[in-house]
């Protein structure tokens, strides 16, 4: 039973791309950040070279794996518990993983992760997992229509998402090759009313059976009038015609509004992740 850590993005598709398609719920963000790194190229997250990780139980078969892209944290996997208590013991003594600031992994791991760490840290994010156990139409509906973003509207679409990047703390600016990419398959809609766009949704590509809405954001002005509601409908139908049969967002736990909404429309919870930073 080991971990093993590369730069090689060819080897861990091989040896680990099975296991992280087993579970393509709880593994949605990896297999998303995978494809848009195969899609986009190595750098498509920043200009530091990413790594990954997998784990081999005793019966020779991978059964859970991490990436990380920096300077976004380390992304953990669905991982059995032994491979957890592995990991403890890798972020003392692995030197990919010696720079680390921060790790992304599922509530009941982080804790144990965060204590073995050894270094003073905080948790800094909690976020839910939903998926759409079956859609339902915003009441009462908001005035306006959702629409498909077309290549002129990338302008807006870049403002709105480094807003929107901002306002949740991510790191980097909004990627103009991430945008066009999600433009070619139709996955950016903006909801508008009085002719003006009020509001944005966006769904990486499907990914086997499953795909991930997001980000929904509202320009501060804008908020309280049930557009996120309208788009967030129209953009989850949207991600079912392209494909899906598993629909799944994530919102952060600290916003009631935003997870308010996503229950009214028909989402479920799943499980919860948070972000551990050290100090």
């Amino acid at each position: 039973m080991t971990w093993t850590f590369t730069h090689d993005l060819a080897a861990f598709r091989a040896a680990a791309g099975p296991a992280v398609a087993a579970e393509p719920v709880s593994n949605t963000t990896l297999l998303t950040v995978l494809d848009a790194l195969e899609r986009r190229g190595r750098h498509a997250y920043g200009s530091a070279e990413p790594f990954f990780g997998w784990w081999t139980g005793a019966d020779g078969g991978v059964a859970g794996a991490l990436l990380c892209t920096p300077p976004h944290p380390l992304l953990i996997g669905a991982l059995p518990e032994r491979a957890v208590r592995g990991l403890a013991t890798a972020l003392a003594t692995e030197p990919l993983l010696a720079g680390v600031g921060a790790l992304n992994a599922r509530r009941r791991d982080a804790g144990a992760l965060a204590e073995a760490w050894g270094r003073p840290s905080e948790v800094t994010v909690e976020s839910r997992l939903y998926r759409l156990a079956g859609l339902r139409a915003p009441d009462p509906a908001p005035p306006g229509r959702a629409r498909t973003a077309t290549d002129a509207d990338l302008p807006l679409l870049l403002d709105w998402t480094g807003a929107f990047k901002r306002e949740t703390g991510q790191p980097g600016g909004p990627s103009e090759a991430a945008l066009r990419d999600r433009l070619s398959y139709g996955g950016a809609l903006l909801w508008e009313h009085g002719g003006r766009p009020v509001a944005m949704a966006g769904f990486f590509r499907v990914i086997g059976p499953a795909c991930r809405v997001g980000p929904v954001y509202t320009p501060p002005g804008l908020r309280g009038r049930g557009y996120a509601a309208g788009v967030t409908h129209a953009v989850s139908g949207a991600a079912y015609a392209a494909g899906a049969s598993e629909v799944l967002l994530f919102t952060d736990l600290a916003n009631a509004t935003s997870n308010g909404v996503y229950r009214r429309l028909g989402y479920a919870p799943v499980e919860d992740r948070v972000e551990v930073a050290a100090l």
